[in-house]
């Protein structure tokens, strides 16, 4: 099996696993914000351990660590929009949206590595922007839960277009640990103002933390360093168009696990049927480019 095959399926393994993350998302009684922070705190820790194993350094330049902790913002930002939608939708409704974070990223690519836009990337935008009409109109309810997840599908996109150019000067794992610091660092700041830290706070239930802990450690420390590590080998574009899977992972794993309250009118699964099929073509074809003219970054 080749290098690059290996890497395909690794990554198809790591959105599995983010599939799964949504529906633990909805089972964990936390709030968005405490919820991420324990996630980047114990996964943190994980990473930490797994540094001191290997005997990586931890020293970094002035300028990299910058970037790092932006990164790390960045991404605590994201996971909370992402687990907040969660809460006021459910799980089928914030996959579903969130999967235009392939077309954020061809959005931003241009500017981001100084090319041309291309003609068809504004043609497939429009087209998913019908497919998120559809997702509008099943339910105003949701109507919060989509704005969050397109801002966490923005923030998700940002944070690949960065990490694709900081996996090219550190390790995955130095990476991974100080962006995750960041992210701690940032919500306990947002925690202390708001008063959060009391005894309730760390008063967790024994299922909030055994499922806290297959969070932390699989579906982010493990998940997180592989899915750096992978941008070394794969463009950002294509980790965001395979991350468009995990819809149908999330979607169909929700349904077997959470039951009735993931069942959706039938005008969702068309619209969210008409992007994904949507980001799928807009791979095939951005696969051709790529194969007359080979990807820089």
């Amino acid at each position: 099996m080749g290098a690059q095959l290996k890497n395909y399926l690794h990554l198809h393994f790591i959105v599995f696993i983010w599939g799964f993350t949504a529906v633990l998302g909805k089972l964990i009684t936390l709030d968005a914000m405490p919820l991420v922070w324990y996630r980047m705190l114990i996964a943190a820790v994980f990473i930490l351990l797994y540094l001191k194993a290997k005997k990586y350094s931890l020293k970094v330049s002035r300028p990299m660590l910058w970037s790092l902790l932006g990164a790390g913002v960045v991404i605590a930002l994201h996971w909370v929009t992402f687990f907040l939608s969660i809460k006021v939708s459910n799980v089928s409704i914030t996959l579903a949206t969130i999967s235009t974070g392939a077309f954020f990223t061809a959005l931003i690519e241009p500017f981001w590595y100084k090319r041309k836009m291309i003609w068809y990337e504004i043609v497939f935008g429009i087209v998913v922007m019908l497919g998120l009409y559809l997702i509008f109109k099943v339910d105003t309810q949701y109507l919060y839960g989509i704005l969050l997840a397109l801002v966490s599908a923005f923030l998700s996109a940002l944070f690949s277009l960065i990490n694709g150019k900081l996996i090219q000067k550190e390790r995955p794992s130095v990476i991974s640990f100080y962006e995750l610091v960041s992210g701690v660092g940032l919500l306990t700041i947002f925690l202390a103002f708001q008063g959060s830290f009391d005894a309730q706070f760390f008063s967790l239930s024994q299922n909030d933390w055994l499922y806290l802990f297959i969070l932390a450690s699989i579906c982010t420390a493990y998940a997180f360093i592989a899915s750096v590590k992978i941008l070394k080998y794969i463009s950002p574009y294509t980790v965001m168009l395979t991350i468009n899977l995990e819809p149908v992972y999330g979607i169909i794993l929700a349904y077997f696990i959470l039951g009735e309250s993931e069942k959706m009118n039938p005008l969702f699964y068309v619209g969210g049927g008409i992007i994904l099929l949507t980001v799928l073509a807009n791979g095939i074809l951005k696969n051709r480019r790529r194969f007359k003219k080979p990807f820089r970054r």
